[in-house]
């Protein structure tokens, strides 16, 4: 079990160099949202596999007033991105790979925008060059490679290698990286000083635009630069839920920000009482079965969906769905199970500002091609969209993915803040009720992120689902599970697979901030 940090201002994160930036900015006076535009633009630099700034990112922020702001940084199809132009090239489906999956626009830095005129309306002073410091230092002078960037499987490489420009960046010496390995990025190292210069909207509209633009033409992509020119991320009022005791916020569609809130949303109707019991485990398996189906059938680009996400966070619409959950038997599932690679961050500084803040390539990698002049490696969220023109997600120049990124923020009654969250792909509203619930029924926010979890999951060879779960839980309640008709398949303990995982609380009565990241991946936490 990671041992969690005491302060009065403190940062987590999944990867030490992001901790130590986001440390350096709040003792040198900055608040939280600059030591979280430090953290990202590191982690964009050290974690590659996980996470970059040609992928996207969602924030919630919550101020010392307790009001929660949300933060939309997503990009939209290229204008190229057309079901015709996939279809004519003899897809059925968008490509998981390589540059046609790259098809929208990097929502990222848009996003550490509006984060870094909040910090200024904060007090933050800090200069954009110092909050990118750390990472530009990382991306010219290297950086050992991480343990979890080592793990990613041989064949997930194998795919990537030949994207253009993806073994050239990643694999210099002919071969996948190894752990500890020195990992170097001139070209990203000069993109982010030219944004320290020139300010991050050069991303969208300046020099670096006019480079990423020349590159993505040359590649043959479907995003342009008059598409780079017009994007901007937004301001969004977050989803919330109240329970007992405790407001809960996430972030509204195209994320599955809903999803979190509906399980735990079911899980008080249902009357979970004790962590770690059959009853907990069951009942948060079978809510998350019906957050993921009206997910799945809800949830799209906001401008086309037909329904209000908040009617499903109704009262009556809750108890009705409790009230068709049986607490004795498994309901079938038929879950997606889309697999995604992300880094959720947190921070808390000495004024109670908080931030919760996810940012992602989705897959690892993403899409794997890198940009020569730049070393932008693009995510690949063009896989969310569907090339049925009939779908709520069909693919549309101008439309929003469906996006599985979902950072949380609980407010409760007595003054405490948490903001929290994961990596996991679609499992992430899983991995964040388990986690919640625990700290709510008592435990402790150290043993609440490292115990054992569970995920619903596809197998992708056989089209079956099943219930995984780590290695380390109690076989009578393994027994009690597969009597009750849940199809179990056992994993590692620590696996990947159950996500990277952290979370953060401040309590009221003093200012003392608890702080904690998952054992699963490569950080922690640290504190002043």
């Amino acid at each position: 079990m990671e041992t969690p940090v005491f302060g009065h201002a403190a940062v987590a994160t999944p990867h030490h160099p992001a901790n130590e930036a986001g440390q350096r900015i709040l003792i040198q006076g900055g608040n939280a949202i600059e030591a979280m535009i430090a953290m990202a633009a590191t982690i964009a630099v050290t974690y590659p596999h996980m996470n970059g700034i040609g992928g996207d990112g969602f924030w919630l922020v919550a101020d010392k007033s307790r009001r929660v702001r949300a933060i939309q940084a997503c990009g939209p199809a290229g204008s190229r991105a057309t079901l015709s132009a996939l279809r004519d090239l003899g897809h059925d489906e968008v490509p998981s790979r390589g540059v046609l999956s790259s098809l929208t626009v990097p929502g990222a830095i848009a996003g550490w925008q509006i984060a870094a005129d909040m910090a200024r309306a904060f007090g933050g002073r800090l200069p954009l060059a110092l909050l990118l410091e750390d990472a530009i230092r990382h991306a010219r002078e290297g950086i050992p490679v991480s343990a979890s960037q080592a793990r990613v499987e041989p064949a997930e490489i194998d795919e990537l290698k030949t994207v253009p420009g993806f073994a050239a960046h990643f694999m210099p010496s002919g071969e996948a990286p190894k752990a500890g390995d020195r990992f170097v990025q001139p070209a990203l190292a000069g993109l982010l000083e030219q944004l320290a210069h020139a300010g991050l909207d050069d991303f969208y509209r300046g020099d670096a635009a006019r480079e990423i633009a020349a590159d993505l033409d040359r590649a043959g992509a479907l995003v342009s630069r008059e598409d780079l020119r017009r994007y901007e991320a937004r301001l969004r009022e977050p989803l919330s839920l109240a329970l007992q005791g405790v407001t809960l916020h996430s972030l509204p569609p195209p994320t599955q920000g809903l999803s979190t809130l509906i399980i735990l949303g079911l899980a008080e109707r249902l009357g979970l009482e004790r962590a770690s019991s059959f009853d907990h485990l069951h009942g948060l398996v079978e809510a998350a079965k019906r957050a993921s189906a009206i997910t799945d059938r809800e949830i799209a680009d906001p401008a086309v969906m037909s329904a209000d996400p908040a009617g499903f966070l109704s009262p009556g619409f809750l108890g009705h769905e409790a009230a068709a959950i049986s607490m004795t038997r498994a309901a079938a599932f038929p879950l997606p199970g889309a697999k995604g690679d992300t880094v959720w961050m947190g921070a808390i500084d000495r004024e109670g500002l908080a931030v919760s803040y996810i940012q992602s390539l989705y897959g690892d990698y993403g899409s794997g091609l890198v940009l020569p002049k730049t070393g932008l490696l693009m995510q690949n969220r063009g896989v969310a969209f569907s090339l049925d023109a009939r779908s709520p997600r069909a693919l549309a120049p101008g439309r929003l993915p469906f996006h599985t990124l979902a950072p949380a923020m609980a407010l409760f009654s007595d003054g405490r803040t948490m903001p929290f969250g994961t990596m996991g792909g679609d499992a992430q509203p899983q991995i964040l009720a388990q986690i919640f619930s625990r700290y709510r029924l008592g435990e402790s926010l150290a043993a609440a992120v490292d115990a054992p979890r569970f995920t619903l999951a596809r197998d992708g060879g056989t089209g079956k689902s099943a219930l995984q779960l780590e290695d380390r839980f109690d076989e009578s309640l393994l027994n009690a599970l597969d009597r009750a008709g849940h199809a179990i398949d056992i994993g590692a303990a620590y696996a990947d697979s159950f996500g990277h995982a952290g979370a953060l609380v401040r309590h009221s009565r003093d200012g003392r901030i608890e702080a904690v990241h998952d054992p699963r991946a490569d950080g922690g936490a640290l504190g002043l």
